[in-house]
Order: structure tokens, then sequence, then C-alpha cells
């Protein structure tokens, strides 16, 4: 008779996977460590902040003007006075027109340094970074000299015959004008050129020599190339332009606010945390729609380019 033994069983094998699970495991881990102190510090000084702001803004005040609790719309009720809304459109206004100036003299500044050769372009580029490594107020104050009575602006201005005498540069509307196109220049130059640098300069040679004057070289040919730099400067000018509030105090004598300067005065002045809180998510809300508006535009852009 002959016995049958069953084979041993086979020695149980890892499977091929696991090693590659715990890789993964292992690196998401590691990329969790890494990002944890960004989210930490992003969470702590960016999201709670932004979430007490929101909170307080539907607060009500209580008898020195601090957050008291509860829930109302009475904040952005009174944000629709008509002294209010005239500082926001006001706001929106000067936004604008120091956009388009910037796009202007940062597309000029941006092709006249596209054309310089190379070894320039650098030595170009610091002498425009140079003077923004001072601090912003010492730059504001700087104007102040520039456009006071006995300043050389005013001693430019008589000496060609535009003005007879001092003239009042400070405090005006001009001049808080001409600060912040001073501050946001550069941020509208840097995006364009950085396009321009990616144009081949013989596009516009080639145009030049099929007749194209000028104007129609740059509006048909160049303008269409730098777009999603004109954008993001746009994006970079237009934002930063509605919150700020150093400017038109030093300058313009805070006889035309800005939204920067209406939330200072309301938190400050007034001692109204809540509706200072209020105009503070109307800002954050028009510069959301801003980016939305910008995003729009450069979706479709790159939508007619493909």
């Amino acid at each position: 008779m002959v016995t049958v033994t069953a084979a041993p069983p086979a020695p149980a094998t890892a499977s091929p996977t696991a090693p590659a699970s715990r890789s993964r495991l292992r690196h998401h881990g590691a990329t969790l460590a890494l990002l944890a102190p960004a989210g930490i510090t992003v969470v702590a000084l960016v999201l709670v902040p932004l979430a007490l702001v929101v909170r307080n803004s539907f607060a009500a005040p209580d008898a020195y003007g601090g957050v008291q609790g509860g829930f109302t719309l009475a904040n952005y009720r009174e944000l629709i006075d008509p002294v209010y809304l005239k500082v926001f459109g006001y706001s929106l206004g000067m936004a604008a027109l120091n956009t388009v100036v910037c796009l202007v003299l940062g597309y000029v500044v941006s092709y006249w340094l596209a054309g310089r050769p190379p070894q320039r372009q650098g030595i170009l580029l610091l002498l425009i970074i140079v003077p923004f490594w001072t601090d912003f107020l010492v730059r504001t104050f700087a104007w102040i000299n520039l456009l006071s009575p006995g300043g050389p602006v005013n001693a430019l201005t008589d000496a060609v015959g535009l003005t007879d005498g001092p003239a009042q540069w400070i405090p005006s509307q001009g001049a808080s004008f001409i600060g912040l196109v001073y501050a946001f220049l550069p941020t509208a130059i840097f995006p364009v050129y950085a396009t321009l640098r990616g144009v081949d300069p013989s596009l516009g040679e080639a145009a030049r020599d099929l007749g194209c004057g000028w104007w129609r070289v740059h509006t048909k040919v160049l303008l269409p190339l730098v777009r999603p730099g004109l954008l993001a400067a746009a994006l970079l000018t237009f934002i930063p332009t509605l919150g700020v509030f150093v400017i038109p105090v030093l300058l313009g004598g805070g006889k035309n606010q800005l939204v920067g300067n209406l939330i200072v005065t309301l938190y400050t002045e007034f001692r109204n945390q809540p509706m200072g809180a209020a105009a503070s998510v109307v800002l954050l809300a028009l510069m959301i729609l801003s980016v939305a508006v910008l995003g729009t535009a450069a979706r479709r852009l790159r939508g007619k380019t493909s």
C-alpha cells in the first residue's frame, strides 16, 4: 500500500505592494513634517486673525468701542451710508487710475530695458530695486521734501515758468497720486519685463519690414504677447493700492481717504472695532473680486491663444 503524504506548505512571502506602500507612507510623513511649520504659521498668523476679523464684523460694539459680542448686520448697513460709499468709490477709482498709469509706464520702461544689452539689463534692474530697499515710510517722507515749497520740484517749475512762486504741492491729491505711482511702479515693471524677455525681438523687426509703424508694432504684435505680464502687473498694483493708508495721509493730508485710511480711522479715532472689522471684510471682498476678474481674463486669454 502506497501512502501519499501532503507536501509541506510553502512559506508565506511578503506582498510586492507592501514595500511600495510603506515607502509611500514614509514619503507622505516626510512631506507633512516639512509642511507642518509653514502650515502652522499660516493658520496662526493668517487664518485665525482673519476668522477673528470676520467674526468681529458681525459683533455689536460696547460703550468703549470694543467687541461686545452677539450677531448683527448693523455694521454693514452703516457702511452703505453715502459718506463711506464715497470712500470706497474713490478708492476703486484711484486704484484703477494708478494701475493704468503704472501699466503704461511699466510697459515703456520694460520695453526699453529689454532692448538694452544683456550685461546692462541686470545693472539697470538693480538701480530700480535699490531705492525700494529703504523703508516705505522713509521714502514717503522723501517725497515731502521733494514737493515742499522750497524743494527741487518747485525750483524746477519756477525755472521752467509753470508756476509763479512756491506752489502748494503738499498736501494735495496730485502729490498723493505721485506717491502711489512711485510706490507701485516697480511691481508693474518686473512682470512685464519678464514677459518681454521671452519675446523674440525679430518679431518687431519683421513687422516693421512689412510696413507696420511704431504704434501697430506695439498694439498688434508686442502687446498681445505680453498680456499675461500686464495682467500680473495689474493684479500686483490694483490690490495693494486699495489698502494703502500712509501715502494719502502724508502727501494728501488725509483729505481724500482710501479704504485703508477709513479702516484706521474707524479703529483709532472712532474707536469702533466691529465697524472697522466690517470695512476690512468689505476691502477683502473687493480684493477677492479683483483677483477673480483678472483670473477670468487670464483664462480667457489662454483659451484664445491655445
